[in-house]
């Protein structure tokens, strides 16, 4: 596809930063010519934020590579790339000698890659990165190092702490902004961003996108973001740019895109985001799947997918269609699109399609939670089974572990982490419970936890009344440790990894029945696997119980790693991050998937999510519940209504703060945390763990733990926080905030109402501060 340059009459050409024309990139490959970039045409405009949306293998990852003509080999990249430097002639970047484009690479446009580990050496401390990236570009090594500090100081980072650890030694979301201030230490005029918080949970992904914007006005930069994460970058780009099958689909003012996309895969790109505030009966995932790059269809490359195409679709590519003068989208049908495919939260009948189920439409998602999930007991605040009788109930868990010690550190008491302490949870049959926080608050293992795969260090899990490492040792009779195992289940968050590279998905999935199903031959267990490959979609099944897991697209990995879980009849399955891996487009079908086997096989889920859009979706749907893991606490429980619309304890607000909405001005409300990172796990705060961060601490937030209260009005919603209750002493308790000492009141001097009041959207006007 080639969009015509009058595709761009409208934009002012000369402020055009970097202008690319018929930019194309192919890998020749022994079933044919790979073409995974495929005559883009685009002008990035001078100190703009360009917004990159697509799937994953949409050409994004290419697209950036190609603006450094850093493309590997063997891919060849052909067309015109120009940039125009702020002094000086345009450059053809195509056209540049080694030397020129050592010239070109950090120094004029720099880059900002989507693993922060993988981009450190891992035996070299940051300050050893930074020398030599300028000693590389031969810059002043005391004057870029001044620079560093201050950029370092600027991202909300102690320079002297960051530039003398390794890699290892820092979190997620602090490698990730030492990265950051990697890309800019030799004064870029451009910084190409590709997927830079795609491994980073909500909160920090909130602060990276404000840092963005700060950076941006800061150091007088143009940004392309690339991400396949719409609402993410919806707060922070000037234009968003749509890729589908490696072209540019649609490229428009970004309110224009999100308030009424012409493309017919823009608008049900949208419609399939699962956000904090849309009805879930809306949430529709976008059917089928993208081209294969060595055999894109004729025609428009979306036509196979779309609702709207037709025989002039299929056999005629679509030119540039003028929206207006600085939106333009490539469908032949886009008027019709606005019309037939309506990005409202309005639902009516005409939508229900024949595949629909009826759990699709409100009522059916009323009756269909009130059947498949347990009701809700009023006396405990947890949902009761018609046994009353938990699957798995957790009494006071600790898992505390040792870090490991050095040569040198032998004769000192080694540090503590406790990555879980004091949590007490039931589920129940057919039961739901999602699991939310940042990352390292001990999501994971706490449902490891559960499931019997991590011995706790105090308190006591119990399987249906028997205590399961009892049973392990052999101190309990009754049942056998072999039945515990096959009983609780667990999908990993990446199933690449999970399944064995070396045996067919018939291998893989035969494994449980052969050990747990014995009196099957091997045609049952063939005709087993069939049948569950083609009820979760995976069609014609033949074909795909020969493949191996590389042949397999994210989405097919993760369902062979459902099935091989549900092959064993468990009662309960822990679900660790079984959607962050996949494209947004595929999230709501996963989820709707592991829904539909849930009811199929009667099992429980413990669901483990740092995306609390995610979460919201799988919870309202099964009327299951969300709870909110801070620093090894369970410091708020409920369902997913009151959570959401009504959080009680502080960081549940700040977690729905960070969460990005399409349509919702996130900017309007202020920052309800006073820090960006997580306090160390091996030292937690005292009293309240989350006082450090909190808007609202005082003085006995310090000094004593919250227990969970039961919050007024809502008999199935905890949270462990003192504001809950309004007779506690925390009210008449002095602020520890700074906006207090700055003679602001940082909270009310009553107590907050249960509807949530301003503290709902944080309640603080605190900005972060720099002393994390």
């Amino acid at each position: 596809m080639t969009v015509s340059e009058t595709a761009h009459h409208g934009l002012d050409q000369t402020d055009s930063i970097l202008e690319i024309r018929n930019a194309s990139v192919t890998f020749d490959m022994d079933r044919g010519e790979s073409r995974v970039l495929d005559d883009v045409d685009l002008d990035i405009q001078r100190n703009e934020i360009l917004g990159v949306v697509g799937e994953s293998g949409s050409g994004k990852s290419m697209l950036a590579s190609a603006l450094l003509d850093a493309i590997v080999d063997p891919g060849v990249l052909y067309g015109d790339i120009t940039y125009y430097p702020a002094d000086g002639g345009p450059v053809n970047v195509l056209d540049l000698d080694k030397q020129g484009l050592k010239e070109l690479r950090w120094e004029e446009i720099s880059m900002v890659f989507q693993g922060a580990m993988s981009s450190f050496n891992p035996i070299r401390k940051l300050r050893t990165h930074f020398v030599e990236t300028l000693d590389a570009h031969d810059y002043d090594i005391d004057e870029g190092m001044e620079r560093t500090w201050t950029i370092l100081e600027d991202l909300y980072l102690d320079p002297e702490r960051v530039l003398d650890s390794y890699p290892h030694e820092l979190s997620g979301g602090m490698k990730q902004r030492a990265l950051i201030a990697l890309s800019l230490v030799l004064e870029p005029e451009v910084l190409v961003m590709d997927e830079p918080t795609a491994a980073l949970d909500l909160l920090m992904q909130r602060s990276i996108i404000s840092l963005i914007q700060e950076i941006k006005a800061e150091y007088d930069l143009t940004i392309v973001f690339i991400t396949h994460d719409l609402p993410l970058v919806a707060d922070i780009a000037d234009r968003i740019g749509v890729l589908y099958a490696f072209e540019f689909v649609e490229l428009g003012p970004t309110d224009e895109i999100l308030e009424d996309a012409a493309h017919p895969y823009t608008r049900l790109l949208l419609k399939s985001t699962p956000n904090l505030n849309a009805p879930i009966e809306t949430m529709q995932p976008v059917e089928g799947s993208a081209p294969d790059p060595v055999n894109v269809p004729a025609g428009c490359s979306f036509h196979t997918r779309c609702p709207l195409a037709d025989q002039h679709c299929r056999a005629e590519d679509p030119v540039a269609y003028e929206v207006h003068s600085s939106h333009h989208v490539h469908c032949h049908h886009w008027e019709d699109a606005r019309k037939d495919i309506p990005m409202s939260y309005e639902i009516d009948d005409a939508e229900l399609d024949d595949g629909q189920t009826a759990r699709e439409t409100p009522e059916t998602i009323a009756q269909t939670a009130s059947t498949t999930s347990p009701s809700m007991s009023p006396s405990t605040g947890t949902p009761a089974s018609t046994s009353a009788e938990p699957v798995v109930s957790l009494d006071n868990i600790e898992v505390h572990f040792e870090k490991e010690q050095g040569f040198l550190d032998i004769f000192s008491e080694p540090d503590v982490v406790e990555a879980v302490d004091g949590v007490s949870l039931d589920i129940y049959e057919q039961d739901v419970v999602v699991l939310v926080g940042e990352s390292g608050c001990g999501k994971t293992t706490l449902g490891k936890t559960t499931v019997g795969l991590q011995e706790p260090t105090g308190g006591e899990i119990t399987y249906r009344g028997h205590s399961i490492w009892d049973v392990k040792e052999g101190n309990e009779n009754g049942i056998s440790w072999g039945e515990i195992r096959q009983s609780l289940q667990i999908v990993h968050q990446d199933p690449g990894s999970a399944l064995n590279p070396h045996r067919r998905v018939k291998a893989s999935l035969e494994a449980p029945l052969k050990r747990w199903h014995d009196d099957l031959d091997g045609n049952d267990r063939k005709q087993r696997i069939l049948s569950l490959l083609e009820h979760v979609g995976m069609t014609p099944p033949e074909d795909y119980i020969e493949r191996y897991p590389h042949q397999l697209s994210g989405g097919e990995q993760q369902r062979i790693a459902l099935i091989r879980a549900m092959l064993m009849n468990p009662d309960l399955i822990m679900a660790d991050e079984p959607v962050s891996a996949l494209d947004v487009s595929l999230r709501v079908e996963m989820m709707d998937l592991m829904i539909q086997l849930q009811q199929t096989f009667d099992t429980s889920y413990l669901f483990v999510s740092h995306d609390l859009s995610n979460a919201r979706y799988i919870a309202e749907k099964t009327g299951g519940r969300i709870g909110v893991v801070y620093l090894g606490e369970l410091v708020e429980i409920g369902p997913p209504e009151q959570i959401i619309h009504n959080p009680q304890h502080p960081y549940t607000q700040a977690l729905c703060w960070a969460t990005p909405e399409l349509g919702v001005d996130t900017d309007a409300a202020d920052s309800p945390i006073r820090k960006i990172d997580i306090p160390d796990p091996t030292d937690p705060p005292s009293g309240c763990r989350y006082h450090t961060r909190c808007a609202n601490a005082r003085e006995v937030c310090k000094t004593q733990r919250p227990e969970s209260f039961s919050v007024p009005d809502e008999d199935v919603h905890n949270a462990a926080c003192f504001r809950v209750t309004d007779d506690h002493e925390y009210w008449s308790s002095a602020s520890i905030t700074d906006d207090e000492s700055n003679g602001k009141a940082a909270a009310a001097e009553e107590p907050a109402a249960t509807d949530g009041g301003d503290d709902t959207n944080g309640g603080a006007s605190e900005s972060l501060t720099k002393d994390d």
